[in-house]
């Protein structure tokens, strides 16, 4: 079995880890396991190389620890050891998120 750490993107790629969905709103209203909804948003574990378009190389737009927000229905879930990770497409990342 292939842990988080052997596994490198294809070029294009990158391997995410989602946030945690939150159960509990901002006012402290917990929310049922029902209403859980898969997070938008992730942690980039490893990137994948550049890839080629009509000849224009397309760079990876983002970095190892960035955290991002992804389109709700790209990428591949993959689960590793109980936890779940997305690998999407470069073409997938909408937007890196400020830690700061």
């Amino acid at each position: 079995m292939a842990t988080v750490a052997q596994i490198k993107p294809l070029p294009g790629f990158v391997v995410i880890k989602p946030t945690e969905a939150q159960k509990q709103t901002a006012s402290g209203i917990y929310l049922p396991d029902s209403h859980d909804e898969k997070p938008q948003q992730g942690t980039v574990l490893a990137v994948g190389d550049s890839i080629y378009d009509h000849g224009q190389e397309v760079k990876a737009p983002v970095k190892v620890n960035d955290v991002v927000i992804y389109k709700k229905w790209g990428g591949n879930e993959i689960k590793i050891d109980d936890v779940e990770y997305q690998v999407l497409k470069f073409e997938d990342l909408v937007a890196t998120v400020s830690t700061k």
